[in-house]
């Protein structure tokens, strides 16, 4: 049996922004997970502000993955045909960046693993239940059981560690978004150095998207919310739709071609609404377990990263001996922040996004004023929060020209 302060169940972002932050803290900390990595993840690849600075917090280098393409610029197209530059700050910083999931997940685990961290792939949780002397036992493929005083469950949006523990959820439950992507070889210029994302009429609330990776390279997708009578299915025949359209294609250029099989996901977005621990605060659930993605844009990369630290934190705060305030103090610290920031993005999306008519101002608004242009990139990409106006805990000096992430 082996024994841990913690015991982690999922080695993406969320689990080792956990599993890092408690083993710097001096916990013994366990990492299962049942994949081998390096191991693909479907996703987007795009890196916001927030995620690029917890990531250079945790101990991640750029140069560790080969993929790292830094982004200066976020082109956008709205559905009138409008194109808008939206800049980030240049000489402070590193505002957003593209990596490949294979490469980025990898190098953050070896982050973990010179953290101290036990980690070990290849391991499926099986069962978990609570065992005598207040603590967590967890059964696992391969292993001959661990046992903790917590659990944090970055198992994904169906997570094992979840139905364990008895968290019910929604009968056939699919997700609030499902979004589909392919990665291109050969793309023109524009679209091997540009991050675009065109507001398409028929994709409304959601979008599609490029963005750049090194050598010609990007990762080429969209995203829809759900709705009846948009099943997952349909998203195969509007992929060659949009690929063909013009505008698209002429970002490609006609060289574009794919560089491996097109591939779809669901993507949970209601941390408002599900349960973020069980078993008296002996079990916290972070990332995609606790359904954290933002739901206007479908980027769940930096929500992963903080609730995993949030969670951390909160265990750390707690101790060993009181599960409840590590629960409390978990649900307090999602509530006041990540959670306000997803009811505004999600009130914009079905507000003003859904309509061509609200993305259409909302881009030529935005793109009014070279004043307007660079916040509103900074606040698309997350270096302020969503709901900042509403949180005024969050205001400081600086907030509005803060630098970002990997200065030099």
């Amino acid at each position: 049996m082996i024994t841990a302060d913690v015991a982690v169940i999922g080695g993406g972002p969320a689990g080792c922004a956990a599993a890092i932050s408690l083993a710097r803290a001096g916990r013994d900390v366990v990492l299962v997970d049942k994949a081998v990595f390096p191991r693909d993840k479907c996703c987007g690849d795009g890196l916001t502000t927030g995620a690029l600075r917890l990531l250079e917090s945790l101990g991640l280098q750029p140069d560790a993955v080969p993929s790292w393409q830094p982004i200066a610029d976020v082109w956008v197209r709205s559905p009138s045909g409008r194109i808008v530059d939206f800049p980030l700050p240049r000489g402070a910083g590193l505002y957003g960046a593209v990596a490949r999931r294979v490469e980025l997940d990898a190098a953050l685990l070896d982050v973990a693993r010179a953290a101290g961290v036990k980690v070990f792939d290849g391991h499926a949780l099986i069962g978990a239940r609570i065992g005598d002397g207040d603590c967590v036992v967890l059964d696992v493929d391969g292993l001959d059981g661990v046992v903790a005083r917590y659990a944090i469950g970055a198992d994904g949006m169906w997570s094992p560690l979840r139905k364990a523990f008895g968290v019910p959820d929604e009968p056939g439950y699919l997700g609030e978004w499902h979004a589909f992507r392919q990665y291109f070889r050969g793309v023109a210029a524009g679209g091997g150095e540009r991050l675009w994302v065109w507001f398409e009429r028929d994709l409304l609330p959601g979008y599609a998207w490029s963005f750049p990776l090194p050598d010609g390279r990007a990762n080429v997708g969209f995203g829809i919310r759900r709705r009846p009578g948009r099943p997952t299915k349909e998203m195969k025949s509007v992929w060659a739709d949009l690929l063909a359209r013009p505008h698209i294609r002429a970002v490609l250029g006609d060289a574009a071609e794919p560089e491996a099989p097109h591939k779809a996901w669901p993507i949970p977005a209601r941390v408002g609404a599900t349960a973020l621990h069980a078993a008296g605060g002996r079990a916290l659930f972070v990332g995609d377990a606790a359904r954290a993605t933002d739901p206007m844009t479908g980027e769940g990369i930096g929500q992963a990263l903080e609730t995993g630290v949030d969670a951390a934190r909160s265990v750390l705060r707690a101790g060993a001996l009181r599960p409840a305030m590590a629960a409390t103090a978990y649900e307090a610290t999602v509530r006041a922040g990540l959670r306000r920031d997803n009811a505004l993005a999600d009130w914009l999306s079905t507000a003003m996004i859904a309509r061509p008519v609200g993305i259409r101002g909302a881009v030529r608004v935005a793109g009014s004023t070279d004043w307007t242009r660079r916040n509103f990139a900074r606040w698309l990409f997350e270096d302020y929060p969503r709901a900042i106006l509403a949180t005024p805990r969050r205001w400081h000096r600086r907030m509005l020209t803060g630098p970002g992430a990997y200065r030099t």
